[in-house]
């Protein structure tokens, strides 16, 4: 019994007939246009995850910030 993954049910709801020919292994004409997606998308997705390293480090940053501002403020309100 073969595995059904997410990416076939997504292609069969798009187009059934392209589903059917993917599954004959018929190569589609397009595949060039593929690979630029398949590109695009793993670069949106490092950038995508850069992001949220860099979001990341600025909560951490400020959090730091911060105990050190409260720490300054301890130093001189308490002789």
């Amino acid at each position: 019994m073969k595995i059904i993954r997410a990416s076939e049910i997504c292609s069969y709801r798009y187009c059934q007939r392209a589903w059917w020919y993917q599954r004959q292994g018929f190569v589609g004409k397009n595949q060039a246009e593929l690979s630029e997606g398949s590109e695009y998308h793993q670069q949106h997705g490092r950038a995508v995850y850069l992001a949220g390293c860099l979001k990341t480090l600025a909560v951490w940053f400020l959090l730091l910030a911060l105990a050190g501002v409260i720490y300054w403020l301890i130093g001189t309100l308490i002789p």
